[in-house]
């Protein structure tokens, strides 16, 4: 067999990577290669069109999963956990929405405590009938009762009878993501951690010291903004504890990671095994007994940054190929967030679908059974340096500028996680940022049905709904939040503007065109009307008065425009607006005619519509 295999082989001659490059140059018919085959990421470096053996970097392969520096996971089994959050304040309520979650198939409970609910009364009526050595249990807890509610849990697990080697969960302090993404200062936090790590002493599968960098995700960070972020926040903590007098292996086993998933799908698997490399080496400089200690444990929550309120079943779609990036890398533990929670308390058919998203890449997809299925992936493993490289040269820069807390009382994590925002949704705007059903494609008989933004989770993780707020709080504005705005003040003003395309002349020219229109004004909530074209500018311009239209967009060649654009746009006058679809030659001559509105490739999409609901009279 491998005679034969030999010989199958010699029959192909090695191809070098210059000879492909030289083939796709060829096939692109002199379009400047760079421009074209060569992704700018927002992430600092450039990804090529492809990957060979030789890209691979020096590290690939010299360890196995299990093994340090852990880039390839943490074990030789890829299971995870399927987490889900209960956030209600009636600890009956709770408890009963908790369970129905375990019997579905849940495997880690996330609850949300709030402050006044920390009393030895609540643990009871919130954990009755839920077997704390085969669930974990995760609780986000008010960071003035932590240490209160810590003992109280370590006494009801004694009192239960419960094996406290088996029981794992987290109580998720962080009080530097309090600060960050509330504005709240809490004060003399690392004597407060230090109780914390001490009350929990006998829950040693029990971590406290949460680095809550899936937040920054929801704002909009970068991906190597985000991991750079969570390195030099989970250090912060580290030193911390360290000079607090916590020993290494104690105070590195007492921090847990609660990440975002973005939605590019490959390069969040990266990031995930670039986290996993850089943390291991960040603790290894403390000196640990142990390099187990040296392990990152990730709990990936899908992003909310992408969520939209339109056409929201898509969001079930965008959750799935996030949940798989995650489960592909390797993580503890995924919580999908429910695609209707952008607009309301998430139903339980939502929680479910969510759950099962989850149970379909187990148990279908068998993601599960194969540690580290992305291993040995050229393009994979090129991006895993990659990310590594750029968070680290980010990392490093936070801490010789005095670290992560220091940055963030100067507000500069703020103020580039919010950059980073504001430059995402600028390419949305433009269209060089694409969100299905919002700035393309989107569903032109939808409506809001009444829904709007809720506010969506709570930022720090507490459970509280309301936090004292110095104005240094993170903005998480949604990517396609401004255009939900837009179009539902559209649906607000009473009125469904009609735009009409007036087709003419070039079949493949107007049609292409009219396609590109519709999808344009759309996105406004415009009601769009296409034609199969007409024979002359006075009859496309009869029917579009004749359907009461409040715009008219010609769409047609730009060699044809110079013949019928001016006469379409004499002859509508005032009645409606008048657009013309594309970027002609003759678009100076136009101009000069008085028609000033142009629809191309080019144009600030949002900026354009916000214009037309101006002189449409809605605000």
């Amino acid at each position: 067999m491998d005679k034969e295999k030999e010989r199958l082989f010699s029959e192909f001659p090695p191809v070098s990577a210059e000879s492909w490059k030289e083939k796709i140059v060829e096939d692109l018919k002199g379009v400047d290669y760079d421009k074209k085959m060569i992704w700018r990421t927002g992430e600092g470096f450039n990804v090529n069109p492809f990957y060979r053996k030789e890209d691979l970097p020096e590290s690939c392969g010299t360890a196995a999963p299990g093994e340090f520096p852990y880039t390839r996971g943490n074990s030789s089994c890829n299971d995870w956990l399927i987490r889900q959050n209960v956030d209600t304040a009636d600890a009956g309520e709770a408890n009963a929405k908790a369970r129905k979650m375990i019997e579905d198939g849940v495997t880690a409970i996330a609850f949300k405590v709030r402050g006044k609910m920390v009393t030895p009364e609540y643990i009871p009526a919130l954990l009755d009938g839920i077997d704390a050595e085969k669930v974990e249990l995760n609780f986000n807890v008010c960071v003035n009762k932590a240490v209160v509610f810590a003992t109280l849990l370590v006494e009801y697990y004694k009192g239960r009878g419960f094996d406290l080697g088996k029981t794992r969960g987290a109580i998720e302090y962080d009080p530097i993501g309090k600060e960050l993404l509330t504005g709240k200062v809490i004060e003399n936090y690392p004597c407060v951690a230090k109780e914390l790590i001490a009350a929990l002493e006998e829950l040693p599968k029990f971590r406290c010291l949460a680095v809550n960098s899936a937040r920054l995700n929801d704002a909009g960070a970068y991906i190597t903004q985000e991991l750079a972020y969570a390195l030099a926040w989970g250090n912060e903590y580290m030193q911390a504890m360290t000079e607090a007098g916590v020993p290494t292996d104690k105070a590195a086993k007492s921090i847990k990671f609660n990440m975002g998933i973005s939605s590019n799908f490959f390069m969040e698997i990266a990031k995930f095994r670039a986290a996993r490399t850089l943390w291991a080496k960040i603790v290894e400089q403390y000196a640990p007994e142990c390099t187990c200690s040296c392990k990152m444990i990730v709990h990936a929550e899908t992003s909310r940054f992408n969520l939209t309120l339109f056409d929201p079943y898509v969001n079930m779609l965008r959750t799935q190929t996030e949940a798989m990036s995650a489960a592909i890398a390797g993580v503890e533990a995924i919580t999908v967030t429910p695609y209707d929670s952008v607009y309301e308390t998430p139903t339980e058919f939502a929680e479910r679908i969510a759950k099962n998203q989850q149970l379909i890449l187990k148990h279908e997809s068998h993601l599960d059974k194969v540690a580290d299925p992305a291993g040995g992936s050229y393009y994979i493993e090129s991006l895993t340096a990659s990310i590594a490289k750029e968070a680290w040269k980010q990392f490093l820069a936070i801490e010789e500028a005095g670290g992560f807390h220091k940055a963030v009382k100067e507000g500069r994590i703020k103020a580039e996680v919010e950059g980073a925002g504001n430059d995402r949704r600028t390419a949305l705007a433009k269209r060089k940022e694409i969100l299905l059903g919002t700035n393309q494609y989107p569903n032109f008989s939808e409506t809001s049905e009444g829904h709007r933004p809720t506010g969506g989770r709570c930022k720090c993780g507490c459970g509280c709904h309301s936090h004292e707020n110095t104005g240094n709080a993170i903005d998480a504005m949604r990517l396609g939040e401004e255009f939900e705005q837009l179009r539902i003040a559209t649906e607000e003003s009473g009125r469904r503007p009609k735009a009409f395309m007036l087709t003419i002349g070039n079949l493949a020219m107007r049609q292409a065109r009219a396609q590109f229109s519709c999808n344009f004004l759309a996105a406004a909530g415009y009601e769009v009307i296409d034609n199969l074209g007409f024979k002359s500018v006075e009859e496309g311009v009869d029917a579009a008065l004749k359907a009461n239209a409040d715009i008219v967009v010609i769409c047609s060649s730009d060699d044809e425009y110079a013949e019928y654009a001016i006469p379409a746009f004499e002859t509508v006058g005032d009645k409606a607006i008048f657009i013309v679809a594309g970027a002609p030659a003759c678009s100076e001559e136009l101009q000069k005619a008085g028609i000033e509105n142009f629809i191309h490739v080019r144009v600030n999409v949002l900026e354009t519509l916000k214009a037309l609901n101006a002189k449409l009279g809605i605000i």
